[in-house]
Parts: structure tokens; C-alpha cells; sequence
């Protein structure tokens, strides 16, 4: 069902207080900026306690604005994640996981040993329903820059899906690939390709020079003038993709940081932040603009430290649902409406952004499924906070659950001894015994425990013959079981892997002379290692 477009209770109270004043009501709702990093950690800012201190303009945003410690992801990874903030949904719901074994992360590290996302056949479903379809109810121009990833076929894309205008990639920005084994990955314009990344879009992978940072800033500057001109209310989803492997950034960027090569592509992410701050400013509209920056999922650990980030003192990152690959950085900014400063200890999530910007916007959030946001406009205009629980999942597993300051572990896994042997390492100079496990460890009878305010890095489980065990025990069961036996899950998306479907000839291929030739059609079963 449609949202239903309604005056929301601050909107109201805008309108009211305007009319007291005898001034006309504000003529359009408030522009709204989703600012998503990839694979960008807690840590990464100095606003949370990044000893060099380069994000002076994220670190004056969050001055001027407001500063969420506990906000998290709903995927420890980027696919999922990004189809949770724009559905509102857990991605259970909307099939993004897998049924191919247990508690498995589709999608991998982007790409897996077998698999890149090129191969997968899913993609998001005709019955989700997608924030800027429903902004367009209320009159919104929408556009996304940067990485896709809801599925790279034509039927998924993301004009498709409610979005009014698109330059970027359906993929990760993997490569090179030798466009006969694997294609390289497609960059888009609206509905056709305009180039491949390593072919028109360069990344040198030796020096890490790659331009895509400034055009993707001046893809939004542009966007953001043009519907200024035109005084209509826009939604710009900027989900650029620098900090993840292999990371790059532009040559005046580049070894400009004392954190090498990553903190080279966080510097300029930062100026960028900067820069379309500042356009706001400087057209008059940043007090009608909502802002919010945050991060798909945590620092990716086996990655770094030359290639990953920091998810400062939580334990692990990507990949797993342990704190450090779920909690994010979070920024709200909106002058003259949140007040500058403030600290906001609501539990948050992506799946936030979906309700709130529906909000913003007057309109109610659909009612014909579950929606998992909830509207962070009251904590952020009033500082009332909502008593919510936070679902860790990892695939098709309900892992780990937060509720107050108790977080409870149903399961507990990294991933498998032979690929920890390999090197891969998801949780490096971060062992803690009984926690970190190399195996499906389960615990839904008796859950690990911690307090998260005494214990943000998960290493001193509660005693199960505690009082406090108990009580947190108490309250987190029923919450649990309520979740569980209302759950729907969606027809899983990831299950299915072809490389005939991978980006063979995108449309638009013929007009650059850039169509290659698919193999034969072989669909089978994807395997996801971890």
C-alpha cells in the first residue's frame, strides 16, 4: 500500500508556530541527504576518538549537529544493509540472505573466493516498497550516486525502484577483470552504462589514484543547485564507496594522511562532507535540509590496517555481528532544528532513516507489512528516547540481540578454522575465549550476556547464576519470542549464483561498443563460505 500522506506531528507544530508568529507555513517539507560510507568503522572519526584528527569538517558537522554512539547497521555487510535503509526492513524480510547454509554472509567480502556479486541472479524484490518511491508522494526529485548493490540486473535498478536519476555502479568496484572470465563492472547514468570502472573510470590499484570521490561530489553538488533552482523538495542518497577494498583517492589526496592510503580516501570523504555543507549554507536551504552520515557496516579488520578501518574499541568488524561489524558512525545536522551539540543515546538504526525521512516528509510509513524503523525525529528534536530492541542477523540467523544496555548472543561465530588458517581473519589481536568462536557456537538456551556501558568490547559475559543475568535474561526472552514467531521472511534473493547474468552487456553497452559476449546460461547453487 501506498504511504499515506499526513501532517506529522512536527509538521504540525511548525506550521501552528508559524501561524502564531503570523508568517506563512514553510512551502515545501525539508530536502533530505543520506550520506553512506562503505565499510567506514566507529573509529574512523575524530569526533569518536580518532587519534590524527582529519575529519575536521564531520567532526564540525557533528558540532553542529547531533552525535548517535549507538546507532547501528542491520547486516554486517553491504548488501543487506543498504536494502535495510531503504525499506525499513530487516533484510530477512526482504530476501536478502541466504538459505544455502547457516548463518552465512551472501555477498562475502564483495567478493568471495568463487563469487563476485556480478554472479548473483536475485536482486530487490517488485514488492518492496523503496524510500524515494514513496517521497514521491509528497513531491520529492530523488537520486542516488554512487553503489547500488540491491542487484545489478536491469529489472532491479535502481530507476526502477523510485529513483529519478542515478550515476553510479550497480557493483563493488572489484577489478580489473580481463572482460572475458568476468566483466569488468559497469558506471551508470540514469538507465544506461556510461563506461566500465579500470576502462573509463581508471583506479590504479598500484598507487590508489582514482578520481571517482570528485566525481561522485560533483554529481550531488549539481543535483542539490539544480533542484534548489527549481524549488522543489529533493532526497539525495550519496553512497560513495572509497574506504572499501581496494580503497582510492584523488591525487591531492593521496599520502596526505598519517593513516596511508585509507585515511587518504577518509580525508577526502571528509572534505567532500565539507564542501556540499557548505553548498547548503551558501544557497540558503541548509535550515530546510536534514542531513544524516553514516556507515553500510563496520570497519572491514581483514583488510587493514593498510587497506581497512578502525571500529575504535569494539571487538571485531565486518562480517560479524560482534559490536565492531555492526555499530556505526552516526551524524544528524539540521540547523535550526536539532540543536547543535547534543549527544543522543537512543538506540538507532539504518533502518531509522527509512521511517524518519517519511516523516520528515509528511507521510506515514506503509501498513500492509512490518516496518522495523522507527521515527528518530523525537529523540532528535526533543530528546525522548524509544525503548527498542536492536536484531543482530547474519543470513538467515537471528544472532544476537540488544535491548536497553544488555546485548544477548544466541550464536556466536567468526568464521571457519580452515579459513582462519588461510589468513582470513575477521577479528585480528581480538581472541576472546568462548566469544570469537571459529565454530557455529549455539547458546539460545543460555545467551552470553554483556553490559554494553561496562563492557562495549564484549569481553566479560555476565555470569549466568547473576541476578543481573537473570533479569537482563527476563526481559530480553519475551522480546525475543515475539520477534521470532512474527517473523515472515522474504524469498530469499542470494540463493542463486549464474555467471551468464553477470555484466555482460548492460543497457547502453551498444552505443559505446562496449557489449561482450555472455557465457552459457548455468544456474547453480552460490556457496558462501562465511
Amino acid at each position: 500500500m501506498a504511504a499515506v500522506a499526513v501532517a506529522t506531528r512536527w509538521w504540525l507544530l511548525l506550521m501552528l508556530s508559524a501561524a502564531e508568529l503570523g508568517v506563512a507555513p514553510a512551502p515545501q517539507p525539508p530536502n533530505i541527504l543520506l550520506l553512506l560510507m562503505d565499510d567506514m568503522g566507529w573509529g574512523d572519526l575524530g569526533v569518536y576518538g580518532e587519534p590524527s584528527r582529519e575529519t575536521p569538517n564531520l567532526d564540525q558537522m557533528a558540532a553542529e549537529g547531533m552525535l548517535f554512539p549507538n546507532f547501528y547497521t542491520a547486516n554486517p555487510l553491504c548488501s543487506p544493509s543498504r536494502a535495510a535503509l531503504l525499506t525499513g526492513r530487516l533484510p530477512i524480510r526482504s530476501g536478502f540472505y541466504t538459505t544455502n547454509g547457516h548463518a552465512r554472509n551472501a555477498h562475502g567480502l564483495c567478493c568471495s573466493a568463487a563469487y563476485t556479486p556480478q554472479e548473483i541472479v536475485g536482486g530487490i524484490p517488485d514488492s518492496e516498497l523503496l524510500l524515494p518511491a514513496l517521497l514521491k508522494g509528497a513531491g520529492y526529485a530523488s537520486k542516488i550516486v554512487g553503489k547500488w548493490h540491491l542487484g545489478h540486473r536491469p529489472q532491479f535498478h535502481p530507476l526502477k525502484h523510485g529513483f529519478d536519476e542515478w550515476f553510479g555502479s550497480p557493483n563493488c568496484h572489484f577489478g580489473p577483470y580481463d572482460n572475458k572470465a568476468r566483466p569488468n563492472i559497469p558506471v551508470y547514468r540514469d538507465q544506461e552504462m556510461v563506461g566500465r570502472f579500470y576502462e573509463e573510470f581508471p583506479i590504479n590499484l598500484k598507487t590508489g589514484e582514482a578520481n571517482l570521490t570528485q566525481i561522485y561530489l560533483q554529481e550531488a553538488l549539481e543535483f542539490i543547485q539544480r533542484q534548489q533552482a527549481a524549488h522543489r523538495p529533493f532526497f539525495l542518497y550519496w553512497a560513495v564507496d572509497a574506504t572499501h577494498a581496494p580503497v582510492y583517492a584523488s591525487k591531492p589526496f593521496l599520502g596526505t594522511s598519517q593513516r596511508g592510503r585509507y585515511g587518504d580516501a577518509i580525508r577526502e570523504l571528509d572534505d567532500s562532507v565539507g564542501r556540499i555543507l557548505r553548498l547548503l549554507q551558501d544557497l540558503g536551504i541548509a535550515e530546510n535540509t536534514f542531513v544524516f552520515f553514516t556507515s553500510d557496516n563496520g570497519a572491514a579488520l581483514i583488510s587493514a590496517p593498510r587497506q581497512g578501518g578502525s571500529n575504535g574499541p569494539f571487538l571485531c568488524g565486518k562480517q560479524t555481528t560482534f559490536e565492531g561489524g555492526m555499530r556505526e558512525p552516526a551524524i544528524a545536522w539540521w540547523p535550526g532544528h536539532i540543536p547543535a551539540g547534543q549527544v543522543s543515546h537512543q538506540l538507532g538504526s539504518i533502518m531509522d532513516l527509512f521511517t524518519t525521512s517519511l516523516s520528515l516528509a509528511g507521510l506515514e510509513p506503509p501498513r500492509d507489512r512490518a516496518i522495523d524503523g522507527v521515527d528518530l525525529l523525537p529523540a532528535m528534536l526533543q530528546g525522548h528516547l524509544t525503548d527498542r530492541p536492536i536484531f543482530y542477523y547474519r543470513g538467515n540467523t537471528l544472532m544476537a540481540v540488544t535491548l536497553g544496555l544488555y546485548k544477548a548472543h544466541f550464536w556466536t561465530w567468526t568464521n571457519s578454522w580452515e579459513e582462519f588458517k588461510q589468513g582470513i581473519d575477521f577479528c585480528p589481536g581480538q581472541n576472546v575465549s568462548g566469544v570469537t568462536t571459529h565454530s557455529q557456537e549455539e547458546h539460545t538456551k543460555l545467551p552470553l550476556i554483556f553490559h554494553l556501558g561496562r563492557d562495549p568490547g564484549e569481553r566479560f559475559p555476565l555470569s549466568i547464576a547473576s541476578i543481573e543475568y537473570l533479569d537482563a535474561l527476563r526481559r530480553i526472552t519475551p522480546v525475543v519470542q515475539q520477534h521470532q514467531e512474527a517473523l515472515v521472511p522474504g524469498q530469499p534473493q542470494l540463493n542463486v549464483c549464474n555467471r551468464a547474468v553477470m555484466n555482460w552487456a548492460p543497457p547502453g553497452c551498444e552505443k559505446l561498443g562496449k557489449c561482450l559476449t555472455p557465457p552459457e546460461s548455468v544456474p547453480e547453487k552460490c556457496s558462501w563460505p562465511h
